[in-house]
């Protein structure tokens, strides 16, 4: 038996995390080394470990409700877009990107991670989950 992606432990509740947005069968949560400010993870709460093998339906829901993720940070993270990128190399568990951007030159791993505050990352997601409700 494998044990548990830390993203099921965040889906479980096991280890806290910054929770902006759920449904029945996905999660979105602030990433806590972010590149950018209001820097979201999306991942589904089936523990998949490669995007292109999710079944058809929850990739499905996965993309809508990562949709609806974006345009919830992008009303509350003042930029020019919201990126995703689906890289997966560093936890066997299928998630999404979302990253704030205002120049090509955000969109980069390699950049310094912020470090912000456990009040600052409560607030953001607190406002990103009323945007998310109210979409």
């Amino acid at each position: 038996m494998t044990m548990a992606s830390i993203f099921t432990k965040i889906i479980n509740r096991e280890i806290p995390a910054f929770i902006v947005a759920e449904d029945d069968s996905n999660l979105a949560f602030l990433d806590i080394n972010p590149i950018s400010k209001g820097h979201t993870l999306v991942v589904p709460k089936k523990e998949v470990n490669y995007l292109f093998d999710l079944d058809d339906d929850t990739y499905l829901s996965l993309q809508q409700f990562t949709k609806k993720v974006a345009l919830a940070v992008k009303g509350v993270i003042p930029c020019l877009r919201i990126g995703t990128a689906v890289v997966g190399l560093e936890v066997p568990h299928t998630h999404i990107h979302l990253i704030p951007l205002n120049s090509m030159a955000d969109f980069s791993f390699s950049n310094p991670k912020l470090s912000m505050g456990k009040e600052e990352l409560e607030e953001i997601a607190k406002k990103i989950n009323s945007a998310f409700q109210n979409l």
